[in-house]
């Protein structure tokens, strides 16, 4: 087990630390699933893994993601551990894309955004929380198998999520939770999450492939406040 490097987005007090603790254990659970599922092309969809709200993931964009992160793996002195620990990398990174999909339907059906500011100063944050840019990308890569390029979709992603948690009162209590889950789950329903069968199925319940191992938000006190938090 690798130790981890845990970056903490700065806040201002214990309200505004809140929604970001639980929107970052948000994020870090999307990464469990099951095995790789590397086949492509369903019957209903050739060539997409996964239609979300009639939009097409294509077998290619998910591939592509893939790709980045086997390349980054493979520059690292870890690289086949890294290899070994990542094997169901494809299922990991379509649930991710189908998440972020929904985050983006959540986030506008609540008015929710995220400036080009704001997202810097979270990205400075979590740079200087680990002791540098080099040390944040090697922590996403060996926790969640993020590649350099993609860590401003981990950084957007945070971000909404923990303005999302505030817009609707969400906290770290089983009650906070449920009702964060609530909706998320509406808006994965309301989406209509197609996936590929060769990828497996949506679970608009666990808001995540419904072979993952973990729900997607879980109680968090006590969690890890980091991006590199594993599920």
């Amino acid at each position: 087990m690798h130790r981890r490097t845990q970056p903490r987005p700065q806040s201002r007090t214990a309200q505004d630390r809140t929604p970001r603790r639980t929107a970052l254990a948000v994020s870090a659970a999307l990464l469990a699933a099951a095995p790789l599922l590397t086949a492509c092309g369903g019957d209903a969809h050739p060539g997409a893994a996964a239609v979300v709200g009639g939009e097409r993931i294509d077998v290619a964009s998910l591939q592509a993601q893939v790709k980045d992160v086997r390349d980054a793996q493979a520059a690292s002195p870890e690289s086949a551990q890294l290899v070994a620990s990542t094997g169901d990398l494809g299922r990991r990174k379509l649930n991710s894309m189908i998440f972020d999909r929904i985050v983006e339907r959540v986030a506008r059906d609540h008015g929710v955004t995220a400036d080009r500011a704001e997202l810097q100063r979270t990205r400075t944050a979590f740079v200087r929380q680990s002791g540098g840019e080099d040390r944040l990308a090697t922590a996403l890569l060996q926790e969640q198998g993020v590649a350099p390029g993609q860590i401003d979709d981990v950084v957007r992603r945070n971000v909404l999520l923990g303005k999302i948690a505030e817009k609707v009162g969400a906290d770290d209590s089983p009650e906070g939770q449920k009702k964060l889950t609530d909706v998320f789950t509406a808006a994965s329903k309301d989406l209509g999450v197609d996936v590929n069968p060769r990828y497996g199925a949506w679970d608009d319940t666990q808001i995540q492939l419904a072979s993952a191992t973990a729900p997607w938000l879980r109680q968090v006190s006590g969690a890890p406040d980091a991006v590199g938090a594993g599920a």
